[in-house]
């Protein structure tokens, strides 16, 4: 029986945070040790240009996802971990797509409309002002990424639905075009995984400057904890779980159990002093083995990219030969030989 293949692409412009632990990382990395999938898991450099011109933070961002990911345990026996620039075919396909793609499909892509609804907002702008056809056609970029290993499944969240949508329409196109290559991607939605809120309130996002970093030094995962917004309640009076930020973060690194017996504690009126020190040890438990990982090997760039550059020729094993026969569909071969 063919393994099912899947794949996740993560964009190098941040430092991986907590809430990214819980709701993608963590349960990628518990599939890479599914001998019955053939996860592809890949640093997404070339779409981290679409909205960060710094090359310094878009180096550094590779270099502690891909930190992070080793750190965590991904099994790189079995999942195919790359660095997407290391794979030129994946830019070649992302052309041959762009080919039979309609610009109708591109205009109804949410982030561009968001972005141009923003513009018109702005009385006398320009409604593209500013707008990169980076920014315009990155879905196309995305469904390169997907259609060059064939994969069946990309766990998402709801946000990016759409993409996996218009990544089955560009494959669909183009075999009605050219012929039978692509298969039609699968979005995979995953209503368990957590999203956790930050120290204001909202999303943990790097966005919102709101963050926890996965393996901040004891210290600072301390003080940051600390730093979480509650409310004014005071020790002995009831709490209610529900929406605090606290026992959000708390219920994706807890058992059950675990999770009922903190939840007793606020109906008695546990103290959020407390209550942060309680989070505090819980995350540090989990992480502590996986951040002396993470700090060794930062100190060791080069086993990384040697980890990065095995995975690329694994990756290229697949996409050479079949960007070869997708040249030969379109025209794009040898005339003689």
């Amino acid at each position: 029986m063919s393994k099912s293949i899947v794949l996740t692409g993560i964009t190098t412009t941040g430092t991986p945070h907590l809430g990214n632990y819980a709701g993608a990382i963590r349960p990628a990395i518990q599939a890479s040790k599914d001998e019955q999938v053939r996860p592809f898991y890949f640093l997404a450099d070339y779409h981290a240009l679409i909205k960060c011109n710094e090359p310094a933070r878009v180096k550094q961002s590779s270099l502690e996802i891909a930190a992070t990911w080793l750190a965590l345990g991904l099994d790189t026996s079995n999942a195919v971990f790359y660095r997407q620039s290391d794979v030129p075919e994946i830019l070649e396909l992302t052309w041959m797509l762009t080919c039979v793609t309609a610009k109708g499909l591109m205009n109804r892509a949410h982030a561009y409309k968001a972005a141009v609804a923003e513009n018109e907002e702005t009385e006398g702008n320009d409604p593209d002002k500013g707008i990169t056809m980076g920014l315009f056609s990155y879905p196309i970029l995305m469904a390169a990424d997907i259609l060059m290993f064939n994969a069946n499944k990309v766990p998402v969240g709801k946000d990016q639905i759409q993409h996996i949508e218009m990544a089955r329409d560009i494959a669909s196109r183009f075999n009605h075009i050219y012929g039978e290559h692509f298969a039609l991607p699968e979005a995979v939605l995953d209503d368990n995984a957590a999203t956790l809120l930050g120290l204001d309130g909202r999303k943990m996002s790097k966005s919102y400057n709101n963050t926890i970093p996965l393996f901040e030094p004891e210290k600072k995962l301390r003080k940051l904890i600390n730093k979480i917004k509650t409310n004014s309640l005071e020790p002995g009076e009831p709490k209610d779980p529900e929406g605090c930020t606290l026992f959000g973060i708390y219920q994706a690194f807890a058992n059950h159990h675990e999770v009922e017996a903190i939840r007793r504690r606020y109906a008695e009126g546990i103290a959020w002093g407390e209550m942060k020190q309680v989070l505090f040890e819980k995350i540090n438990d989990e992480i502590a083995p996986a951040r002396e990982r993470y700090e060794a090997l930062m100190q060791a760039p080069e086993h990384i990219e040697q980890q990065l550059r095995e995975g690329a020729e694994k990756a290229r094993a697949i996409s050479r030969p079949f960007i070869e026969s997708l040249r030969e569909a379109v025209g794009i071969s040898r005339l003689h030989g």
